[in-house]
């Protein structure tokens, strides 16, 4: 469990700071991470402090699993981690279902740029984030 908790931090300090790398007016990676029409338009465009919040999320997230495991010293009522551990795996679970057009495995649009990363690396990963965090909410 130990184990598993460590690994889903890991992999949201990573997206975290990749989020924060945007923000910062980074460019790796922006172009297959965002959905796009068929004409190649853009669906989505935040802004850099919408990546940022997504990047504060994320390190949350991460945080949150350290704290469940006790590396780091837990500050936080009980509460938070009965509902945060339901809550983290429905938004993950929700993402890789999708919004049935551009995002998800059940997209129509999966065509693009996007589409294709979408399904190759980004809904796969929201799934198995959010099934290992199920698993780990349902253990513990």
């Amino acid at each position: 469990m130990i184990a598993l908790s460590l690994f889903l931090s890991v992999i949201f300090f990573i997206l975290g700071l990749l989020h924060f790398s945007w923000a910062m007016g980074g460019q790796w990676g922006i172009t297959s991470t965002l959905p796009t029409n068929p004409s190649g338009e853009r669906v989505l465009n935040p802004r850099k402090a919408d990546s940022a919040v997504v990047g504060l999320g994320l390190v949350s997230f991460g945080l949150f699993y350290l704290f469940k495991t006790n590396w780091i010293p837990n500050p936080f009522p009980d509460w938070i981690f009965e509902y945060g551990g339901w809550l983290i795996p429905a938004i993950f679970i929700l993402r890789a279902v999708g919004d049935f057009k551009y995002v998800g495995f059940f997209k129509k649009l999966g065509q693009t740029p996007f589409g294709k990363s979408d399904t190759r690396y980004f809904s796969p990963l929201c799934l198995g984030i959010g099934l290992i965090a199920l698993f780990l909410q349902i253990a513990t």
